[in-house]
């Protein structure tokens, strides 16, 4: 089965199979770590949020891209989150 891609003015994106939201959010954190495990349940989020395998489109850079719905839970997620 082929994954859908989708294409934004900064990132093309590939959605993980996991993700309960299949939505773009607003706020957004680009992780330079594309190996790196994220489970978002972990994260004790308050609202809807979305993981996906990312390639930065300036500079073509591999990474994985968070969505959130709530801005707080963007901060929440970039203070909790280490790199394996």
């Amino acid at each position: 089965m082929a994954t859908q891609t989708i294409t934004t003015e900064f990132y093309v994106l590939f959605p993980s199979p996991r993700n309960e939201h299949r939505g773009v959010f607003t706020h957004q954190v680009f992780v330079q770590h594309p190996y790196a495990i994220i489970h978002l349940p972990d994260y004790g989020l308050a609202g809807p949020a979305s993981l996906f395998a990312a390639c930065r489109r300036e500079d073509n850079k591999m990474g994985q891209l968070v969505t959130f719905e709530r801005a707080d839970d963007a901060r929440r997620f970039e203070r909790l989150f280490t790199p394996d």
